[in-house]
């Protein structure tokens, strides 16, 4: 029977609960339960410093250390235009065959958008943006791209100068086929190759006229 402060007097069922010892053990469940919970969070939240710490890369871009957090399947291109602010290396296909995002890996042409990000840590890149002189000079191959003006839209003219300056590198002295054959992984959607290659050349001359031939 229950007395005056509604508890059930000790006559009552073995089995049976009083309210107050209810009340407190649904208080205690839900302190376990809140530090299993804590448990159960404090684990990811470990794995997420140390992810976070794999995922923080350096890169040497245009001379330049820069830090960004880069999870591991991004690919180069997406680090340099969404993280670093480097846009000069355009997304086209995406896939590795129009070249607008091309690049300079240790002085070798590459395509950004197939490269990921984490495995070109140590090496050198060089993009667009890293061409010209810090004073404002251009590039001889951009130079000659201004004095030709060899692109309509534009859109691939940065992978174009990147591969041929990558080309002129290996080979300061081209002929007109030479270079065509060297910056043939990229592709023009505006398919004026004849000026695109006048360009070229141009740059080319310059190129050799500033002591690099």
């Amino acid at each position: 029977m229950a007395d005056g402060s509604g508890e059930l007097d000790p006559g009552g069922t073995p089995e049976a609960l009083t309210r107050r010892t209810f009340i407190k053990g649904v208080i205690a469940g839900g302190v376990v339960a809140s530090s299993a919970g804590r448990l159960f969070r404090a684990a990811p939240a470990r794995a997420q410093v140390r992810a976070l710490g794999d995922r923080l890369v350096t890169l040497e871009v245009n001379g330049q250390q820069r830090r960004a957090e880069v999870p591991r399947q991004e690919t180069l291109a997406w680090t340099l235009r969404h993280r670093l602010g480097l846009t000069g290396a355009k997304l086209g296909c995406d896939r590795g065959e129009c070249g607008s995002c091309t690049v300079l890996l240790d002085d070798v042409p590459q395509y950004a958008c197939s490269v990921l990000t984490h495995a070109v840590r140590g090496r050198k890149i060089l993009t667009i943006e890293g061409l010209a002189r810090p004073d404002g000079t251009l590039h001889p191959v951009q130079q000659g791209v201004v004095d030709a003006q060899g692109f309509q839209c534009a859109f691939c003219m940065s992978g174009f100068v990147v591969s041929a300056v990558g080309f002129l590198k290996a080979n300061p002295n081209p002929t007109r086929a030479e270079l065509a054959q060297g910056v043939s992984g990229n592709l023009c959607r505006c398919l004026d190759y004849d000026k695109i290659l006048d360009a070229l050349m141009r740059g080319a001359e310059l190129w050799r006229r500033a002591g690099n031939g």
